[in-house]
């Protein structure tokens, strides 16, 4: 049968061979002498044998050889069970979760996700870059990040979530562009606004320019508002200086494009998963 050992019958047991008495123990684990003594009695009882003994020359209380054995267990016992007690009473170390973002996209919306998402789940730490879709591909690709919230075509590969993004061409409000050949403000290449833009300009056998590049979206923003180019942007991110084109205009309707929550070659962390939960709920 398997016997159990009860800690504060142990921690008594080596107050009194520490102590080498009953009264002293009993101030050290503030208990009654008697209780002391009854506890020693119930740990005896338990494993069937002596433990302490009086010292003839001494008078003072001595271990029994059974008694050392014990103590040297219980030695380790109790630092053990002290060790578990000091780690379980520190909150656990955040667990890291490595996310990126599409460019455009962490300007606008990203803090106010993360700070959310930060509030409710304070045990995982996200640790996020922005990047352009074909740059967080290839992070996901090598194992750098986690999850990913790209941008693309349609249905292009598996994901966890997906949301449509509505694209509409926009010029400035306060000046109408109507060079020929037409001037474009557009992304790095690789960012699917561009190719889209460029593309729809081919297929309607218009003339098209490069007239402005940006990294950043308050850049393309700044140059479609100051009219030194149109531009084709998700409708979340055209301005009040914006003026909207349409077929009106020349420019067709385009389909929209598509934002979707992407993880890497590896199975994801419990804490990524509730990562990737968070963000197909409040997107």
């Amino acid at each position: 049968m398997s016997l159990g050992f009860d800690l504060d019958l142990l921690r008594t047991f080596a107050a009194v061979v520490d102590c080498s008495g009953f009264t002293k123990a009993a101030e050290r684990v503030h208990l009654t002498q008697s209780t002391v003594s009854q506890q020693i009695k119930k740990l005896e009882v338990n494993l069937g044998t002596s433990l302490l003994r009086r010292g003839k020359s001494t008078g003072t209380v001595e271990t029994t050889e059974a008694g050392e054995l014990l103590l040297s267990y219980a030695r380790r016992i109790l630092a053990m069970a002290d060790e578990a007690a000091e780690v379980m009473r520190k909150p656990l170390a955040p667990r890291t979760v490595r996310l990126g973002v599409p460019e455009d996209f962490a300007g606008r919306r990203l803090i106010d996700l993360l700070w959310g998402f930060s509030t409710a789940s304070p045990h995982i730490r996200l640790d996020t870059v922005s990047g352009w879709s074909i740059e967080l591909r290839r992070l996901l690709d090598m194992g750098e990040i986690d999850l990913a919230l790209i941008k693309r075509e349609p249905g292009d590969g598996a994901c966890l979530a997906s949301w449509k993004e509505e694209l509409i061409w926009v010029e400035s409000a306060a000046r109408s562009v109507e060079a020929d050949p037409v001037p474009l403000a557009v992304f790095p290449v690789g960012c699917i606004y561009r190719d889209r833009a460029i593309r729809a300009m081919e297929r309607s056998g218009r003339r098209w320019r490069i007239a402005y590049t940006s990294q950043g979206l308050m850049g393309v923003q700044a140059a479609v508002a100051s009219g030194l180019g149109i531009s084709l942007l998700p409708s979340d991110a055209i301005l009040p200086e914006h003026r909207k084109l349409g077929p009106t205009d020349g420019f067709d309707d385009q389909p929209p494009s598509e934002m979707a929550l992407v993880k890497g070659r590896a199975s994801l962390s419990t804490e990524a998963q509730s990562v990737g939960k968070f963000l197909a709920n409040i997107l």
